[in-house]
């Protein structure tokens, strides 16, 4: 069957699954799918040579989003003796909770009910007997550390600081914390904690040392104790693997290279390393075996792996097998394990496709585009199959952030849109992520609207190459992508026929002062702050405009959204409607910042394909 024969649900109902921690014996691992309509928490036992993942347990029930889930390094191998530490939350909200669940899914304990804080799971103590986390508790606008006694469910405060601080990981020998603090979007401090006597250590430079970016991610301590290995771009302009010495405080880049090191997992004796490289958007694996220091590493054989993303990677507690998630344009995003003796490539999850043949399914190109300044644009260009690339109704499907990265990745929406005839560009516009500091710091502050032109050259590219018809071409992004969106067709209203908006900023100076008190200051640092740039927030917020768009606009906004309020979403209804402007509004009272629950996604986005049909038929 042709994949434009499937309705939107099909493309919907692909599942996926994320999020692996192995048990303490490597048996098993616990992971998150969607495969009951949200996230839940699941098992599968292990095993290589199996010729299909074998049949999985689920272990929560909650219908509510799990965001989180760990095993306990330690435990006896009966289930109902081994526990993970959950978090979850409640309509979307992001106030996220702290659970214990035995390993068989019996008991699931609450340890924390304050359904106005939030509390963020660290890590497990290496014995199991407690765990670090941070919550805003004391004052919604910080977060502070804490540990949690498993035995004696009392708490403990580790680290007050008024900022947002979280906890890493306990020292190898348990005595000391690793926390990071972050100062805004491109800067954080690592501090360690001593766990006796309470005394904060500042382990990396201070802000006015640096110039640009300071960041200092995926620390992880070597195998002889005395360093860290982490990625940071402080003085450069990619994230590289460096060694910080933990007794003088040096930092040292290991590696020099043109593209973002993205993730980086050490095995718990430090004497195995896997590198995850964003090259271009896509994922580069590397093992090495450090046990001797970087000087003297040796590669490790890494498994062959389609074009895609790997956006996670964990060890098991002997360091023989990786787990990773991978995910790709044509397939749902499962876990994979590596066994690196047996060279084994297993597949521990397998999502449903919803019925979808995978060879229907669209691998993108990687294109660029000029803009307006000389610049050139990556994008990733998605064309039907079996049709000829010209004078197409076209989706530019912008994503949010602004730090972030339109990649290769499976995404039911744009592949919905492909299988029924549309041409799909995910442009990274001046301010992505993943080309280097100097191109994300393009679009700061007051250079705003320069990275809204790129859109606008996203469209005229399209026409010239005669792959767009210029009278349907339609723009669709979601939170920061949807103030793009709305700045699109108030700055350049002429060009889109139609657009797609969906939790996204339509007032900066409304926004700044009612999202959660948490994020403000972190966000003032990429879009200017109200005491200083009040005057040019007003002047480039959507709702100023809004007597000029001409567009047609779909608004999907979540009632208990904490990062975008969904009163961002009112306003601008409110006043297109005032205007007699096509635009359709949907609500969900039980969502947060974007739909993630199955039911509500099957009420909006075939509702949004019929608009987009509406206003760009053929």
């Amino acid at each position: 069957m042709p994949a434009e024969k499937y309705s939107f649900d099909r493309f919907l109902n692909v599942r996926s699954a994320y999020g692996a921690s192995f048990s303490p014996n490597g048996k098993r691992i616990s992971f998150l799918t969607d495969i009951t309509g949200v996230a839940e928490v699941w098992s599968v036992p292990i095993d290589i040579h199996a010729p299909a993942p074998l049949w999985p347990d689920q272990l929560t029930f909650r219908g509510e989003r799990v965001v989180s889930a760990a095993f306990s390094p330690a435990g006896e191998d009966k289930p109902q003796a081994l526990s993970l530490l959950v978090t979850a939350d409640r309509g979307g909200n992001e106030r996220t909770q702290l659970y214990a669940l035995s390993a068989d899914g019996s008991t699931f304990t609450a340890l924390t009910d304050q359904p106005e804080v939030i509390y963020q799971f660290g890590n497990w103590s290496h014995d199991g007997k407690s765990i670090l986390y941070a919550s805003n508790e004391r004052d919604g606008r910080y977060f502070d550390v804490y540990e949690l006694s498993l035995e004696t469910h009392q708490s403990r405060l580790l680290l007050q600081q008024d900022g947002t601080n979280y906890p890493i990981s306990y020292s190898p020998d348990g005595t000391q914390v690793l926390v990071t603090r972050y100062e805004s979007n491109v800067r954080n401090r690592l501090i360690l904690v001593n766990g006796a006597t309470l005394d904060a250590h500042t382990l990396t430079p201070a802000d006015s040392n640096i110039k640009g970016p300071a960041q200092f991610e995926k620390p992880a301590w070597s195998a002889d104790r005395k360093g860290l290995y982490l990625l940071s771009n402080a003085g450069r302009e990619f994230l590289s693997l460096a060694w910080l010495d933990l007794n003088t405080t040096a930092l040292t880049y290991l590696r020099d290279e043109h593209w973002d090191a993205e993730n980086l997992a050490l095995t718990d004796d430090g004497t195995r390393m896997a590198l995850v490289t964003n090259e271009n958007g896509y994922s580069r694996l590397e093992l090495f075996d450090i046990a001797a220091g970087w000087n003297l590493r040796c590669e490790l054989p890494v498994p062959v792996l389609p074009q895609g993303t790997i956006p996670e990677i964990t060890w098991s507690r002997d360091g023989k097998r990786l787990a990773l998630t991978l995910n790709t344009a044509d397939d749902a995003p499962d876990i994979w394990i590596w066994d690196i003796a047996e060279q084994i490539l297993w597949r521990a999850t397998r999502s449903s496709l919803g019925g979808i043949p995978q060879d229907t399914l669209v691998q993108p190109e990687l294109v660029h585009y000029p803009t307006f300044d000389g610049l050139e644009i990556p994008a990733f260009l998605y064309l039907p199959q079996h049709r000829q690339a010209e004078k197409l109704p076209v989706v530019i499907y912008v994503h949010g952030g602004p730090e972030s990265q339109s990649r290769p990745i499976f995404n039911p929406v744009i592949q919905y849109f492909v299988a029924h005839g549309f041409g799909v560009l995910a442009p990274n516009v001046r301010g992505s992520t993943g080309y280097g500091y100097h191109y994300q710091s393009l679009d700061d502050v007051r250079l705003r609207m320069d990275s809204v032109a790129d859109l606008r050259q996203a469209a005229f590219w399209l026409r010239d190459r005669g792959i767009a018809d210029p009278q349907r071409i339609a723009v669709m992004g979601g939170s920061y992508g949807g103030f793009m969106v709305l700045a699109a067709i108030t700055t350049y209203p002429d060009t889109w026929p139609a657009a797609v908006d969906i939790v996204g900023i339509a007032n900066f100076v409304t926004f700044l002062e009612n999202t959660g008190p948490w994020r403000r200051k972190l966000r003032e640092a990429e879009y200017g702050s109200l005491e200083n740039d009040r005057a040019f927030l007003e002047q480039i917020s959507p709702i100023r405009h809004v007597d000029r768009i001409v567009a047609p606009l779909f608004v999907v906004h979540g009632a208990n959204d904490p990062r975008v309020p969904v009163g961002e979403a009112e306003q601008i209804v409110a006043a297109l409607r005032s205007r007699n402007v096509p635009v359709e509004y949907m609500r969900f009272e039980d969502e947060g910042h974007g739909l993630i629950k199955r039911a509500n996604r099957l009420l909006a986005y075939p509702a949004i394909a019929r608009f987009l049909d509406t206003y760009l038929s053929w």
